[in-house]
Protein backbone atom coordinates (compact mmCIF):
# COMPACT_ATOMS: atom_id res chain seq x y z
CA UNK A 1 0.00 0.00 0.00
CA UNK A 2 1.37 3.04 -0.68
CA UNK A 3 1.93 6.14 1.61
CA UNK A 4 -0.73 8.56 -0.04
CA UNK A 5 -3.08 5.84 0.19
CA UNK A 6 -2.35 5.06 3.73
CA UNK A 7 -2.49 9.03 4.33
CA UNK A 8 -5.56 9.18 2.71
CA UNK A 9 -7.28 6.27 4.21
CA UNK A 10 -5.90 7.87 8.04
CA UNK A 11 -7.44 11.36 7.51
CA UNK A 12 -10.90 9.92 6.60
CA UNK A 13 -11.19 7.73 9.46
CA UNK A 14 -10.11 10.56 11.53
CA UNK A 15 -12.61 12.57 10.21
CA UNK A 16 -15.96 10.40 10.71
CA UNK A 17 -14.56 9.70 14.12
CA UNK A 18 -14.40 13.66 14.76
CA UNK A 19 -17.91 13.61 13.34
CA UNK A 20 -19.21 10.97 15.13
CA UNK A 21 -17.97 11.67 18.55
CA UNK A 22 -19.47 14.96 17.81
CA UNK A 23 -22.41 14.08 16.58
CA UNK A 24 -23.32 11.69 19.60
CA UNK A 25 -21.42 14.18 22.17
CA UNK A 26 -23.58 15.67 25.71
CA UNK A 27 -23.22 18.76 24.89
CA UNK A 28 -23.80 18.63 21.31
CA UNK A 29 -27.28 20.84 20.72
CA UNK A 30 -29.68 19.04 20.22
CA UNK A 31 -32.21 18.89 17.13
CA UNK A 32 -35.50 19.71 17.31
CA UNK A 33 -38.62 19.63 14.88
CA UNK A 34 -41.66 21.32 15.77
CA UNK A 35 -45.31 21.20 13.87
CA UNK A 36 -47.06 24.29 13.73
CA UNK A 37 -50.36 24.84 11.65
CA UNK A 38 -49.09 22.39 8.97
CA UNK A 39 -45.94 23.39 9.32
CA UNK A 40 -42.27 22.07 10.30
CA UNK A 41 -39.64 24.20 11.99
CA UNK A 42 -36.18 23.08 12.74
CA UNK A 43 -34.00 24.08 15.57
CA UNK A 44 -31.09 23.37 17.95
CA UNK A 45 -31.68 23.34 21.31
CA UNK A 46 -28.35 24.25 23.30
CA UNK A 47 -27.10 21.48 25.91
CA UNK A 48 -23.79 23.39 27.17
CA UNK A 49 -23.40 27.18 27.84
CA UNK A 50 -20.61 29.27 29.04
CA UNK A 51 -22.07 31.02 32.39
CA UNK A 52 -23.69 33.29 31.39
CA UNK A 53 -27.82 33.78 30.75
CA UNK A 54 -28.22 30.64 27.77
CA UNK A 55 -30.61 32.02 25.45
CA UNK A 56 -32.70 29.40 23.60
CA UNK A 57 -34.42 30.60 20.35
CA UNK A 58 -37.03 28.97 18.63
CA UNK A 59 -36.05 29.94 14.70
CA UNK A 60 -38.59 30.66 12.40
CA UNK A 61 -41.66 30.26 14.54
CA UNK A 62 -44.12 33.24 14.02
CA UNK A 63 -44.66 35.79 16.22
CA UNK A 64 -48.11 34.99 17.04
CA UNK A 65 -47.25 31.74 18.58
CA UNK A 66 -47.29 31.35 22.24
CA UNK A 67 -44.18 29.25 23.79
CA UNK A 68 -43.03 28.45 27.21
CA UNK A 69 -39.78 26.97 28.62
CA UNK A 70 -39.53 24.47 31.74
CA UNK A 71 -36.41 24.30 33.18
CA UNK A 72 -35.27 23.09 37.16
CA UNK A 73 -31.84 22.25 38.33
CA UNK A 74 -30.40 18.68 37.94
CA UNK A 75 -30.17 16.75 39.40
CA UNK A 76 -33.13 17.93 41.87
CA UNK A 77 -36.98 16.04 42.29
CA UNK A 78 -38.05 20.53 42.55
CA UNK A 79 -40.95 21.65 40.19
CA UNK A 80 -40.05 23.16 37.14
CA UNK A 81 -40.45 27.14 36.73
CA UNK A 82 -42.19 27.95 33.44
CA UNK A 83 -41.51 31.34 31.99
CA UNK A 84 -42.78 32.24 28.43
CA UNK A 85 -40.58 33.32 25.58
CA UNK A 86 -40.00 36.90 24.60
CA UNK A 87 -40.09 37.86 20.80
CA UNK A 88 -36.89 39.51 20.43
CA UNK A 89 -34.87 40.57 17.55
CA UNK A 90 -37.62 38.82 15.75
CA UNK A 91 -37.56 35.79 16.82
CA UNK A 92 -38.61 34.03 20.08
CA UNK A 93 -35.99 34.13 22.63
CA UNK A 94 -35.78 32.29 26.41
CA UNK A 95 -32.95 32.80 29.00
CA UNK A 96 -31.65 29.45 31.39
CA UNK A 97 -30.16 31.35 33.96
CA UNK A 98 -26.63 30.63 35.04
CA UNK A 99 -25.52 28.33 36.99
CA UNK A 100 -22.38 27.29 39.28
CA UNK A 101 -19.19 25.97 37.33
CA UNK A 102 -20.23 22.66 36.06
CA UNK A 103 -23.84 23.03 37.50
CA UNK A 104 -27.22 21.74 35.07
CA UNK A 105 -30.31 22.53 33.91
CA UNK A 106 -32.76 19.94 32.83
CA UNK A 107 -35.37 21.77 30.60
CA UNK A 108 -38.02 21.49 27.65
CA UNK A 109 -40.46 23.66 25.88
CA UNK A 110 -43.90 24.31 25.01
CA UNK A 111 -45.02 25.69 21.28
CA UNK A 112 -48.31 26.18 20.40
CA UNK A 113 -49.63 24.00 23.41
CA UNK A 114 -47.44 21.09 22.48
CA UNK A 115 -44.92 20.19 24.64
CA UNK A 116 -41.46 18.72 23.23
CA UNK A 117 -39.09 16.70 25.08
CA UNK A 118 -41.11 16.47 28.11
CA UNK A 119 -40.50 13.15 28.85
CA UNK A 120 -37.20 13.24 28.11
CA UNK A 121 -35.73 17.01 29.26
CA UNK A 122 -32.38 18.00 28.01
CA UNK A 123 -29.92 18.62 30.44
CA UNK A 124 -27.48 21.58 29.57
CA UNK A 125 -24.15 22.36 31.73
CA UNK A 126 -22.80 25.30 32.50
CA UNK A 127 -19.01 26.34 32.21
CA UNK A 128 -16.24 28.80 32.66
CA UNK A 129 -15.12 30.04 28.86
CA UNK A 130 -11.61 28.60 27.64
CA UNK A 131 -9.60 31.01 26.06
CA UNK A 132 -8.75 29.79 22.12
CA UNK A 133 -4.99 29.94 22.63
CA UNK A 134 -5.56 26.39 24.83
CA UNK A 135 -8.61 25.23 23.62
CA UNK A 136 -8.15 25.02 19.80
CA UNK A 137 -4.34 23.25 19.94
CA UNK A 138 -5.76 20.82 22.52
CA UNK A 139 -8.01 19.80 19.86
CA UNK A 140 -6.07 20.08 16.90
CA UNK A 141 -3.36 17.54 19.00
CA UNK A 142 -5.70 15.07 19.69
CA UNK A 143 -7.06 14.70 16.65
CA UNK A 144 -4.01 14.92 15.11
CA UNK A 145 -2.70 11.78 17.39
CA UNK A 146 -5.83 10.38 15.62
CA UNK A 147 -4.46 10.69 12.57
CA UNK A 148 -0.95 9.58 12.91
CA UNK A 149 -2.00 7.14 15.20
CA UNK A 150 -4.15 5.51 12.25
CA UNK A 151 -1.30 6.36 9.92
CA UNK A 152 1.06 4.17 11.98
CA UNK A 153 -1.22 1.37 11.92
CA UNK A 154 -1.44 1.43 8.00
CA UNK A 155 2.26 1.33 7.86
CA UNK A 156 2.47 -1.24 10.13
CA UNK A 157 -0.05 -3.77 7.83
CA UNK A 158 1.66 -2.56 5.00
CA UNK A 159 5.11 -3.66 6.20
CA UNK A 160 6.73 -0.29 5.69
CA UNK A 161 8.85 1.25 8.97
CA UNK A 162 6.35 2.96 11.46
CA UNK A 163 9.28 3.48 14.23
CA UNK A 164 9.29 7.47 13.74
CA UNK A 165 5.48 7.73 13.29
CA UNK A 166 5.11 5.87 16.68
CA UNK A 167 7.10 8.13 18.53
CA UNK A 168 5.18 10.68 16.71
CA UNK A 169 2.06 9.69 18.10
CA UNK A 170 2.84 9.31 21.77
CA UNK A 171 4.37 12.67 21.78
CA UNK A 172 1.30 14.57 20.33
CA UNK A 173 -1.12 11.88 22.39
CA UNK A 174 1.59 13.09 25.83
CA UNK A 175 0.95 17.03 24.65
CA UNK A 176 -2.63 17.09 23.63
CA UNK A 177 -3.83 15.25 26.62
CA UNK A 178 -1.78 15.88 29.65
CA UNK A 179 -0.33 19.60 28.85
CA UNK A 180 -2.99 21.29 26.78
CA UNK A 181 -5.94 18.95 28.29
CA UNK A 182 -5.37 19.84 31.99
CA UNK A 183 -5.13 23.41 31.01
CA UNK A 184 -8.55 23.38 29.27
CA UNK A 185 -10.26 21.49 32.05
CA UNK A 186 -8.58 24.03 34.92
CA UNK A 187 -10.36 27.09 32.60
CA UNK A 188 -13.48 25.32 31.97
CA UNK A 189 -14.20 23.72 35.01
CA UNK A 190 -11.63 24.15 37.89
CA UNK A 191 -10.08 20.62 38.34
CA UNK A 192 -7.13 20.00 36.43
CA UNK A 193 -7.19 16.00 36.68
CA UNK A 194 -10.84 14.29 36.59
CA UNK A 195 -10.26 10.79 35.98
CA UNK A 196 -8.33 7.60 37.57
CA UNK A 197 -7.73 7.67 40.56
CA UNK A 198 -9.96 11.21 40.92
CA UNK A 199 -13.16 10.85 39.16
CA UNK A 200 -14.89 9.27 36.92
CA UNK A 201 -14.88 11.24 33.74
CA UNK A 202 -14.35 9.31 30.85
CA UNK A 203 -12.70 12.23 28.73
CA UNK A 204 -9.58 12.06 31.44
CA UNK A 205 -9.88 8.21 31.58
CA UNK A 206 -9.89 7.31 27.36
CA UNK A 207 -6.83 9.82 27.20
CA UNK A 208 -4.99 7.58 30.01
CA UNK A 209 -5.39 4.27 28.89
CA UNK A 210 -4.82 5.44 25.36
CA UNK A 211 -1.41 6.97 26.33
CA UNK A 212 -0.73 3.70 28.64
CA UNK A 213 -0.96 1.47 25.57
CA UNK A 214 0.79 3.55 23.50
CA UNK A 215 3.75 3.32 25.96
CA UNK A 216 3.81 -0.07 26.54
CA UNK A 217 3.94 -0.48 22.52
CA UNK A 218 6.83 2.00 22.58
CA UNK A 219 8.74 0.00 25.30
CA UNK A 220 8.27 -2.74 23.61
CA UNK A 221 9.34 -1.70 19.85
CA UNK A 222 12.84 -4.13 20.06
CA UNK A 223 10.50 -6.98 20.28
CA UNK A 224 9.66 -9.24 17.19
CA UNK A 225 5.93 -9.07 17.90
CA UNK A 226 5.78 -5.40 18.29
CA UNK A 227 3.60 -4.79 14.97
CA UNK A 228 1.02 -6.72 16.94
CA UNK A 229 1.37 -4.67 20.11
CA UNK A 230 0.88 -1.12 17.99
CA UNK A 231 -1.79 -2.52 16.10
CA UNK A 232 -3.35 -3.78 19.03
CA UNK A 233 -3.11 -0.07 20.56
CA UNK A 234 -4.54 2.13 17.65
CA UNK A 235 -7.43 -0.27 17.46
CA UNK A 236 -8.07 0.41 20.97
CA UNK A 237 -7.88 3.97 20.86
CA UNK A 238 -10.05 4.51 17.98
CA UNK A 239 -12.56 2.04 20.09
CA UNK A 240 -11.82 4.50 23.01
CA UNK A 241 -11.77 7.60 21.25
CA UNK A 242 -15.28 6.70 19.72
CA UNK A 243 -17.15 7.17 23.23
CA UNK A 244 -18.96 10.37 23.24
CA UNK A 245 -16.44 13.54 24.20
CA UNK A 246 -17.58 14.94 28.01
CA UNK A 247 -19.55 11.67 29.08
CA UNK A 248 -19.31 11.20 33.17
CA UNK A 249 -17.71 14.82 32.90
CA UNK A 250 -17.76 17.33 36.01
CA UNK A 251 -20.94 17.90 37.77
CA UNK A 252 -21.97 20.43 40.28
CA UNK A 253 -23.91 19.05 43.30
CA UNK A 254 -26.75 21.42 44.60
CA UNK A 255 -27.09 19.57 47.49
CA UNK A 256 -23.08 19.69 49.03
CA UNK A 257 -22.57 23.01 46.89
CA UNK A 258 -19.61 21.08 45.75
CA UNK A 259 -17.75 19.98 42.39
CA UNK A 260 -17.73 16.16 41.29
CA UNK A 261 -18.25 13.98 38.74
CA UNK A 262 -21.60 13.11 37.11
CA UNK A 263 -22.82 9.60 37.93
CA UNK A 264 -24.90 9.03 34.86
CA UNK A 265 -24.27 9.91 31.44
CA UNK A 266 -26.12 13.02 29.98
Amino acid sequence: MKKSICWLLAVVITLVLSVYQRMTGPTHPKSVTVELNGNSYKMKLPRSGVRHDEIVTLKGVPSNTQAQIHYRRYPSANDYTTEDFQWKNGEWQAALPVQPVAGKLQYYITVGGKDYLAEEPLLIRFRNDVPAAILVPHILLMFAAMLFAVYTFFLVISGKAYGRWLKITVATLFVGGFILGPLVQHAAFGPWWTGFPLGTDLTDNKTLLAFLFFLVALATSKWKYNKWVVCLAVLFMVAIFSIPHSTFGSEYDYTTQQLGTEKMKD
